[in-house]
């Protein structure tokens, strides 16, 4: 029997309804769940259990909904819910539209307390100082490598990594006007600038290339001037009411850039072992022949994978160097514990910057 539009509308309002009143039970339960964390002194936010949820909810799907699309859906559900039990402020490179702000959208839901920060550093002093209960920070581009001042910040920050999230990011050329005519500057976060030098080379060589403290902050310094233009996504576009001249013209077609979530251990502590984990580090070891080797001696002995491995000077004027370490495992994994117990035996300086689950 074929329905008519009209019928086929009536049964999805009246699913709709239903859709409602089960989420709003959902709801009433969320609340309770938070009264029984205030008594307990519990997290209120643990993205392990969101993780789990989210696993459980896509393993169960039948479809035809695919199981990326269940689990944004079922992402935004628990943000909402999650804020009737303690609203979550997280703070992020801003103003609104920056990838950043897109980032934290992506792991805690838009159901958040935006807090908006002029730089890296402040994201980090606003998590650190209790004024945002998290932080989302970049910390490596697949383009153009690591967010030098995200790392070097992390070396005397209280923080630790709780958990991490990439990005597809899609660079936009924004401006007051839909030509490329009579542009004469760019403004853009260094890394975006970076990211799209080749396509700025051929299509706008003359145009000065001027640095933001943030892509958003291109736009909205583009939004100012009718000669100027930002580069940045389509979401600042609107916000600052711009033009997309041209899209997508990062030089790599598949950019992507990894964010860490970052909060102090008292307001999270280090998640439980998933299954697929990362260890992040930051080392530094005596400047002495083979000293950098003997750091791999203990992980090659005890099967524990190295994923990343990067070296920032220490500017103490000796050329000594910090090496950042990310490895496959979580401590909890005897393996692991003993392969981590002996480097730290070979390292002049030894920091654990976070252990959380890997994102997909």
């Amino acid at each position: 029997m074929n329905l008519t539009l009209a019928e086929l509308r009536v049964q999805i309002d009246a699913l709709d309804n239903e859709l409602l009143v089960l989420l709003n039970r959902r709801a009433q339960v969320a609340e309770q769940v938070g009264e029984v964390k205030k008594r307990e002194g519990s997290p209120f936010f643990r993205p392990d259990r969101v993780a789990k949820v989210i696993e459980h909810i896509q393993h169960a799907n039948q479809g035809p909904l695919k199981n990326e699309h269940v689990a944004a859906v079922w992402r935004e559900i628990m943000s909402a819910c999650l804020a009737l039990e303690s609203p979550v402020r997280v703070a992020y490179l801003g103003p609104a539209g920056t990838f950043s702000e897109q980032a934290a959208l992506q792991f805690f839901g838009s159901s958040i307390e935006h807090v908006p920060c002029a730089s890296i550093d402040e994201v980090f002093r606003a998590t650190a100082s209790g004024s945002a209960g998290y932080g989302v920070v970049p910390v490596e581009n697949s383009t153009e490598g690591v967010v030098s001042r995200s790392l070097d910040l992390f070396l005397n920050s209280p923080l630790h990594i709780v958990g991490e999230t990439s990005l597809m990011v899609r660079h936009n050329l924004l401006r007051l006007s839909a030509s490329m005519q009579g542009l004469e500057a760019v403004y853009a976060h260094p890394q975006a600038l970076a990211q799209c030098q080749e396509w700025l080379t051929t299509h706008l060589p003359n145009a000065a290339r001027h640095a933001a403290a943030s892509n958003a902050e291109g736009a909205r310094l583009a939004s100012t001037n009718p000669a100027w233009a930002g580069i940045a996504s389509e979401r600042a576009g609107t916000q600052f009411g711009l033009h997309t001249v041209a899209h997508g013209i990062q030089d790599d077609a598949f950019n992507r850039t990894r964010f860490a979530v970052v909060c102090l251990p008292q307001t999270l502590p280090a998640p439980p072992a998933s299954g697929k984990d990362c260890i992040s580090l930051v080392v530094s070891v005596a400047n002495r022949p083979g000293a950098v080797h003997d750091l791999l001696v203990p992980l090659k002995d005890h099967g524990v994978s190295m994923t990343r491995f990067e070296s920032r000077p220490a500017r103490s004027g000796q050329w000594d160097y910090y090496f950042y370490i990310d490895l496959q495992g979580h401590p909890a994994q005897a393996h692991v514990q003993t392969a981590l117990a002996e480097l730290q035996k070979l390292c002049a300086f030894y920091k654990v910057l976070g252990t959380y689950p890997v994102s997909d």
